[in-house]
C-alpha cells in the first residue's frame, strides 16, 4: 500500500525562527510514517492576496495540496496567534483543503506551548473545511529544549510525536475513505443522499 503523502508546513519566515528545528524534527519523524515533504511559507511569500490564485506560487502550493492527505503544520505563536505570512499561503487556496485532516505542532518562547495560536489555527481549519486531529505537539520554552546540534533535549517527545502521527494517520485513511466513496450528496432536487444506502433525508 502506498503511503499518504503528508506535508508538513513550516508556517514562520522569521529570522532565527525557531520553530525550525521544531519543523525539522517533526518532518523526520513524519518520513517514517508517510511519504511527506517539507513546505516552508519562505517559498510562499506574497506581498498581497489579491488575484493569488492565478499566480505561479498558487499553482505550485496547489499540486501539493491536491496531491495531500492531510497536513502537519508547525507554528509559532507570535502575540496569542499565529504568524501572518502563514494565512497569506494558505489563504491561496480553498477547495484543495477541503475534507482533510490537518494536525498543528505549536511553538512557543514561554511556558504554554503555543495554546493560543493553537485555538486561531483550529478555527481556521475549520474555515477551510479541514478536519483539526484532537491531539497536538506542544512545545514550550522553545529556545532551551533543543540543543546546539537541534536535537531536542526532552526525551518524551519521541512518545509524544509517534501519538500525534499515529492519530493523523487515522483521521487521514478514514477521511481518504470518506473522500473516495462520497458517502453523501445532495441531488439536484436538494435532497441527501447516503451512499450505499436508500435513506433520504
Amino acid at each position: 500500500m502506498a503511503k499518504m503523502f503528508i506535508p508538513v508546513i513550516l508556517g514562520t519566515a522569521r529570522e532565527g525562527r525557531q520553530s525550525e528545528k521544531v519543523a525539522a524534527l517533526v518532518f523526520k519523524e513524519a518520513g517514517r510514517v508517510f511519504d511527506t515533504e517539507l513546505v516552508d511559507v519562505r517559498d510562499f511569500r506574497i506581498s498581497a492576496t489579491d488575484n493569488t490564485q492565478k499566480s505561479a506560487l498558487a499553482k505550485k502550493l496547489s499540486e501539493k495540496a491536491e496531491r495531500a492527505d492531510g497536513f502537519i503544520i508547525v507554528s509559532p505563536e507570535y502575540n496569542f496567534s499565529y504568524p501572518g505570512e502563514l494565512k497569506m499561503m494558505l489563504d491561496m487556496l480553498y477547495q484543495q483543503y477541503e475534507k482533510k485532516p490537518v494536525g498543528f505542532c505549536v511553538v512557543s518562547a514561554g511556558n504554554f506551548g503555543g495554546v493560543h495560536a493553537l485555538e486561531q489555527l483550529k478555527l481556521l481549519a475549520l474555515a477551510f473545511k479541514m478536519v483539526p486531529v484532537p491531539s497536538a505537539v506542544h512545545f514550550p520554552n522553545v529556545h532551551e529544549l533543543f540543543d546546539a546540534k537541534g536535537k531536542v533535549k526532552d526525551e518524551s517527545y519521541a512518545r509524544r510525536i509517534n501519538d500525534f502521527l499515529a492519530e493523523m494517520a487515522w483521521y487521514a485513511n478514514a477521511l481518504k475513505a470518506g473522500r473516495e466513496k462520497n458517502f453523501a450528496e445532495v441531488d439536484k432536487d436538494g435532497k441527501i443522499c447516503f451512499a450505499g444506502s436508500s435513506l433520504w433525508v
